[in-house]
């Protein structure tokens, strides 16, 4: 963005003083009148109630519609910026240096462009150079870089200024005092428009139709954001397997008694032991205690 000299900064404080806005206010509304070439301007400043829109001899337009004495000062400032623009060389262009609404609210998604270097596009060269301007060590006011010359087409719209350079397949961008240089490619850019109320992408048509900026290399300026990589899945680790458990079978357990007979066998115990007992195997005791222990199992 160029620099104030010591007389434009005088001229600023001066319109300061008398509209009652900052010097900041009125330093940006001058940038809005200077892209409008001196004869509208597409502002958003805090002071001016957010965005609006100015024309001279036309209406003026602000966030607060309803607040006419904000729209008043507003037409003043920018009625005093606009004669001072017009009485500084190089500042606006004759020609062609046109606005174009396309829809979206208030004031629209418009486009402001101008052939052949327009908008300010030079702010005075050589020996038509505006007082209001500290020149670069060229002797110019161009905000693009001086090795791309000069450009086809410029244009601009609320804080984005834009400069392209065909022959060389450039395009030059301007947002909020960062200039970026892009690579058109082979593009045959045709005007630019800015999307308000969303994200503020600032897209051009070619011969393929509707083209975002930011999808053009970056030559210089700006640093380009790294491709997006999706980070590497996570995944839980699978639960474990279930342990299988192994059963033993467990001996049956009757404590101290023992298990119970059917009456046929204790009775064919009972006559093996008597058998036993007729031949002294056992003894009277022996027999006796034997059969009970038998009989108690029924």
């Amino acid at each position: 963005m160029p620099q104030l000299s010591p007389e434009g900064q005088a001229a600023i404080n001066a319109i300061s003083q008398r509209t009652g806005f900052s010097p900041d206010a009125v330093t940006s509304m001058l940038f809005s009148v200077i892209a409008g070439n001196g004869s509208m301007a597409q502002f958003s400043h805090p002071e001016f109630g957010g965005s609006g829109q100015w024309m001279r001899g036309g209406m003026t337009m602000v966030s607060d519609m309803f607040n006419n004495y904000l729209k008043g000062r507003v037409d003043g400032l920018c009625s005093e910026l606009s004669n001072l623009v017009a009485n500084q060389p190089g500042l606006t262009q004759s020609g062609s240096f046109q606005s174009q609404n396309q829809g979206g609210g208030n004031f629209g998604s418009g486009q402001w462009q101008s052939s052949g270097g327009g908008m300010g596009g030079g702010m005075g060269t050589g020996g038509n150079q505006s007082s209001l301007f500290v020149p670069d060590a060229s002797g110019n006011f161009n905000w693009w870089p001086a090795d791309l010359g000069q450009p086809a087409s410029t244009g601009a719209q609320n804080s984005v200024r834009y400069a392209y350079f065909p022959g060389s397949h450039r395009l030059a961008i301007d947002l909020n005092g960062q200039v970026t240089v892009y690579d058109s490619l082979d593009h045959q850019i045709g005007g630019f428009s800015q999307q308000q109320g969303g994200s503020g992408s600032l897209t051009f048509t070619s011969q393929y139709g509707t083209v975002f900026v930011s999808n053009l290399p970056i030559v210089s300026g700006a640093p380009q954001a790294p491709a997006y990589a999706p980070p590497p899945p996570v995944y839980d680790p699978p639960p474990p397997p279930p342990q299988q458990q192994t059963y033993a079978p467990q001996p049956q357990s009757f404590g101290n008694a023992l298990p119970p007979l059917g009456q046929n066998e204790v009775i064919s115990a009972i006559e093996k032991l008597a058998d036993l007992h007729a031949k002294g195997i056992l003894s009277d005791q022996e027999f006796s205690t034997k059969k009970a222990e038998l009989l108690s199992r029924l």
